[in-house]
């Protein structure tokens, strides 16, 4: 049996080490992977409308959509390292718990 996990304890597991993560993997695999910078920029303006509310549940329903569009639903190309896996991965938990 699994226990549902709560946007906000999924943004308190991974937020810090995303901010960390997303320009490093933009840095390094950027060049391959131009479509990056782009999810680097949807993650930026995600992080702001975060910060902003507070204790309240911002409206991110536009940059989860726009990220999966980016992404192909948190889809990890072949030719990257386990920090690009990572970023996806963790990505695409905060989706599934904003959207649950």
């Amino acid at each position: 049996m699994s226990e549902h996990v709560s946007f906000d304890q999924v943004k308190g597991m991974y937020l810090t080490t995303l901010e960390q993560y997303v320009p490093i993997v933009a840095r390094v695999h950027g060049d391959n992977h131009p479509e990056f910078h782009e999810v680097r920029a949807v993650f930026d303006v995600l992080v702001g409308k975060l910060r902003n509310a507070g204790a309240e549940k911002p409206e991110l329903h536009e940059e989860f959509s726009r990220l999966r569009e980016i992404s192909h639903n948190y889809r990890v190309p072949q030719d990257v390292c386990e920090t690009y896996e990572a970023v996806y991965q963790m990505l695409g938990e905060l989706d599934s718990a904003y959207h649950a």
